[in-house]
């Protein structure tokens, strides 16, 4: 655990504020749900929580399927990071934290297809080997829960309409699994 230096009053309602700092650093939004963790030395733990990480296990059987069917990398993303990925980026993009660009790309709720003429998106922070073909995102009651991806590596074509239909109908899928 990292000290921030910043210490908080409870109020009388057991509230405490989470500085904006750490909020905008750990892509906190208003409304995000938080975990709360005890650790054996008394220690209050805030951890982000994620819907769709509970379903890694089948978002990654989901991005095995999609990447054997098309021979593209798939990738599912929770808000924040790659929580699933099949094909020869998934040592580079697992776990890796999402780019501004394609967390703007979710919060408009659209879905997204690169053209051969548009310049190229990041998937991730901290690197921009890989970019972004399609992205639909995985809303559910109206809230954005993460995004299904192709990705493509420099130099690939653009992906078609079966890949564009194919993210469509699995972020649409996941979207009402996660409703029930």
């Amino acid at each position: 655990m990292k000290a921030t230096g910043i210490v908080r009053r409870i109020d009388d309602l057991g509230r405490v504020v989470i500085p904006k700092e750490i909020r905008r650093t750990m892509r906190i939004r208003e409304g995000d749900p938080l975990e709360i963790y005890t650790d054996k030395d008394g220690g209050v733990i805030f951890k982000k929580y994620s819907l769709m990480g509970g379903l890694s296990d089948f978002a990654g059987q989901m991005c095995e399927t999609l990447n054997k069917t098309t021979g593209r990398i798939a990738v599912i993303t929770d808000r924040d990071t790659c929580i699933s990925v099949a094909g020869t980026a998934r040592r580079e993009l697992a776990d890796k934290r999402i780019s501004a660009e394609l967390e703007n790309i979710m919060e408009g709720r659209q879905i997204y297809q690169r053209k051969e003429a548009d310049s190229p998106l990041p998937i991730c922070e901290d690197t921009d080997k890989y970019l972004l073909d399609v992205a639909a995102p995985i809303l559910s009651e109206g809230d954005v829960l993460g995004c299904v991806l192709f990705v493509a590596a420099p130099g690939d074509a653009p992906t078609g309409e079966t890949e564009y239909k194919l993210a469509q109908t699995i972020a649409g899928f996941l979207g009402r699994h996660m409703e029930t």
